[in-house]
């Protein structure tokens, strides 16, 4: 009880910094909720400024003595411009990172320079970036190098989350198709049915534009494999669900369908265009609003995630759940800048494909052949989450009075408890949560005590 009111106590103080300070205290640095949106809106501006330089600043950046290593090569003024923001970027957030890393209370010193002090941190930002642009270009390659082992753990750390989204994802999926098959409403069965059958149906459509797009040859074995492989995968799951010991029905294949599809389909666009099989990279001569459209949306996305991979620090560490005081942070301030830092690094990755010798076309993200090889994992990774929620499922099924524990991820925002019990209703699985509930469950109703978000 002691740590449940602890917790609240930390909720409450939290939501009055962020209701009380949102506008007036900001000037005064005593508002992290705020500052982490003013970070966010800096490493935004970072990646337009690395775009800008790649796609229009050949001109500018060919009038630059530290730049004349290239011989007027567009494609390695682009990179190198690239990288020589990102440097400064990286340059910023690890500082950062080292003068907030460790901060535990509010009102220290460092907390106030995490939330304050912005005319000095915009004059650092700004000088950091120009800085990278007066360096030799043999430190911008080292750089360039070293990003790739940054991106990485960026990379990594965000799949990491992501993987915490997918798992809420499907259990949500779950969820809702045992709701509403223990309800007594047809309405409510009818509704499902239709989305069912709209998923499925837009999954075959999506299989067989991607045959006609991507793989007009029968030479073009491997985006072949990736569109079978990825059908296979839609008929595995739709055959596992329909299994008497599963019993989940048509609607969970068929939501998790349209993600892999679009996994697949992302990852084949990411090839590089002059193959014969990638017909519509080649058709692709001009830019259109829809590759502009796609790009914005990437670039917001990446930020997003960074983001919020940056304030979900406790989903990296190993260890129980600890008390929390009202004067405890709300995130961690050193991990923080820490993803920004090495989301630097990432952009710089995406924006020039992950080779310093590679030509981008404008307005594109992220193209080439390692791009692709991991989106492509990353649907097998999402087949496989899946499949282990089946498996539970099945395994449930075989032992009907076993009520599973719950699961709960240490991410404060991303709370997940799963409760099983295929055999009984939601009305008994309410009566048997009181055998064993958890701390913080009375703050979700008991009809959607099933997933706490």
């Amino acid at each position: 009880m002691e740590e449940g009111g602890s917790a609240g106590n930390y909720q409450w103080s939290g939501l009055k910094v962020k209701v009380d300070s949102w506008f007036s205290q900001f000037r005064n640095g005593s508002n992290p909720w705020m500052a982490r949106y003013v970070y966010g809106f800096m490493f935004l501006i970072a990646n337009l400024m690395a775009w800008a330089v790649r796609d229009y600043g050949s001109s500018l950046l060919t009038e630059m003595e530290r730049l004349k290593g290239c011989h007027g090569v567009k494609d390695c003024l682009g990179a190198e411009g690239v990288l020589r923001v990102s440097l400064g970027c990286f340059l910023f957030y690890f500082t950062m990172f080292l003068s907030t890393v460790g901060t535990s209370k509010l009102n220290e010193p460092r907390d106030s320079w995490q939330s304050g002090w912005w005319s000095p941190k915009i004059v650092m930002w700004v000088s950091f970036i120009i800085i990278p642009f007066v360096l030799p270009a043999k430190i911008i390659q080292l750089y360039g190098e070293i990003a790739h082992f940054g991106a990485g753990f960026w990379y990594c750390s965000v799949r990491v989350f992501l993987l915490i989204q997918l798992i809420s994802i499907i259990c949500f999926i779950k969820w809702l198709n045992e709701w509403c098959q223990s309800t007594k409403s047809e309405r409510c069965r009818i509704y499902v049915m239709l989305l069912a059958t709209t998923a499925h149906v837009v999954c075959l459509v999506g299989i067989i534009l991607m045959y006609i797009w991507y793989a007009p040859e029968p030479t073009c074995l491997l985006n072949i494999f990736f569109i079978t492989w990825t059908l296979v995968l839609l008929q595995l799951m739709t055959s596992v669900s329909l299994h008497p010991n599963v019993n989940a029905g048509i609607l969970t294949p068929g939501l998790m369908g349209l993600y892999i599809v679009f996994i697949c389909w992302f990852a084949i666009r990411s090839e590089p265009a002059g193959t014969s099989c990638n017909k519509k990279a080649e058709d692709s001569t001009k830019t259109d609003w829809l590759t502009i459209i796609s790009f914005v949306i990437a670039v917001l996305a990446m930020v997003i995630a960074t983001f919020s991979t940056g304030i979900d620090s406790k989903c990296f560490q190993f260890r129980k759940d600890e008390p929390v005081s009202e004067d405890d942070v709300p995130y961690g301030y050193g991990f923080f800048h820490f993803v920004f830092a090495t989301g630097a690094m990432y952009f710089a990755m995406l924006l020039i494909g992950w080779n310093t010798h590679q030509s981008m076309k404008k307005f594109t993200l992220d193209v080439g052949w390692a791009s692709t090889w991991v989106r492509i994992v990353n649907e097998w990774i999402a087949y496989g989450c899946w499949w282990l929620q089946s498996y539970g499922r099945a395994d449930k099924r075989r032992n009907p009075l076993k009520l599973s524990k719950f699961i709960s991820t240490s991410c404060p925002s991303h709370r997940l408890y799963i409760w099983e019990c295929p055999s009984i209703g939601l009305e008994d699985q309410n009566s048997a949560r009181t055998l064993e509930e958890p701390p913080q469950a009375a703050m979700g109703s008991s009809a959607a005590g099933t997933l706490h978000r």
